[in-house]
């Protein structure tokens, strides 16, 4: 038996985006930047993939830049977008909560002289629109806000953000890390007003190592990779054929039976809440309501090392995630859960179940049963 549960870290790629990485790698593994026809072959499938992923977006497919994932593109949007802009103002304002791609990204240009304003959230880790609007100031030139929490999940206002920035201060750049949020929500940049927005294709069934960043027309952003200038000399490298095709193919997956999946992920997430909270000294951390994301389900044993019960779960077949793993190399308290105000002793025993489109009932009642039987056994056993 195998349940995996930690579709928030990577997800398993889906048949049609192994093909696709598949033909681009042993049939169109020109360059595309070539002359021949091998090169054009693979300028083809990447000129197609951005239309397919335009086409989830409602934007022009010149407004896509590839990159390596959800890090680089988070790179690019602050770091470009703060070059471009900082002889209008060097303020950025961001939340305490975001990925550490954006959080280190915004540390370094606090190195760099720029100033920085982190807004606190609530309790299930929401920021309001009126503390962004309350801290902008004259020298404002770009806020950053993820889209979906990748710990707790909670739904952020992003929508609700833009407008009011378009309305008060259109000149301020708005970023959105939206990589747990593509795929699991219908986006339309342009209506949000979101003028820079990142996506990562291991976090909806395609390959590791491909992500975009949406830069909306008129947006000025400045490269931080040189060299032969391709994709308009916004982000220079031979362009990953195999991983762009990937990418697309997953984009269409996902999306293809988006309303049903989204349906069946929100049932499976109350039937997981519902077991879950039914365990003595369980506390969910997650938004139990509306304002959570149909994926993510954060919740905590007080007394008892999330690390136990993550390896006892994997004795079983069982895979879940005890926090982000993109920061697994730097163990600590979840910057996140601290946030949110959740006392020490409940993150230490913080476990995080993600689901996907493939997740089934009969998975969701398996990990019930297996966490039931596996949090009284290791309390006997804790800490005095």
């Amino acid at each position: 038996m195998e349940i995996y549960l930690d579709n928030s870290a990577t997800t398993k790629p889906c048949s049609e985006a192994a093909e696709a990485v598949r033909l681009a790698m042993e049939i169109e593994y020109g360059n595309p930047s070539s002359m021949h026809l091998k090169g054009f072959n693979a300028e083809k499938l990447v000129k197609n993939a951005k239309a397919v992923i335009a086409a989830t977006l409602k934007c022009d497919p010149k407004e896509l830049v590839f990159t390596s994932g959800g890090t680089e593109s988070n790179n690019l949007a602050l770091i470009g977008g703060a070059r471009a802009r900082h002889r209008a103002g060097r303020h950025i304002i961001t939340t305490a909560i975001e990925h550490p791609s954006v959080l280190e990204t915004i540390a370094y240009l606090e190195e760099e002289g720029f100033s920085i304003t982190r807004l606190p959230v609530d309790s299930f880790g929401r920021v309001k629109t009126e503390q962004v609007y309350d801290a902008l100031t004259d020298e404002t030139i770009m806020v950053s806000c993820m889209m979906v929490n990748n710990e707790l999940g909670t739904r952020e206002p992003v929508e609700e953000i833009g407008r009011m920035l378009k309305k008060e201060r259109p000149a301020i750049l708005f970023h959105v890390d939206a990589v747990q949020g593509y795929g699991k929500y219908m986006i339309r940049p342009k209506e949000a007003g979101i003028d820079l927005l990142s996506a990562s294709g291991h976090k909806i069934h395609g390959p590791k190592g491909i992500g975009f960043l949406y830069i909306s027309s008129g947006v000025i952003v400045r490269p931080i990779l040189f060299g032969g200038g391709q994709q308009k000399g916004l982000r220079s490298g031979t362009e990953n054929v195999p991983g762009i095709a990937g990418m697309a193919a997953a984009a269409q997956y996902i999306y293809r039976d988006f309303d049903e999946d989204i349906k069946r992920m929100y049932r499976l997430r109350s039937q997981l809440i519902d077991g879950l909270s039914a365990i003595d000294g369980a506390v969910v951390n997650s938004i139990t309501e509306d304002g959570g994301a149909p994926h993510i389900v954060n919740v905590s044993f007080e007394g008892l090392r999330s690390e136990v019960l993550l390896h006892a779960l994997e004795d079983r077949g069982i895979y879940v995630s005890s926090g982000s793993a993109c920061a697994s190399n730097h163990p600590g308290l979840s910057h996140v859960l601290l946030a949110a105000g959740v006392p020490k002793q409940r993150i230490e025993g913080a476990l995080r179940l993600s689901l996907s489109p493939e997740t089934s009932e009969d998975d969701i009642e398996a990990a019930i049963t297996a966490i039931t039987e596996v949090v009284p056994f290791y309390r006997r056993f804790k800490r005095k």
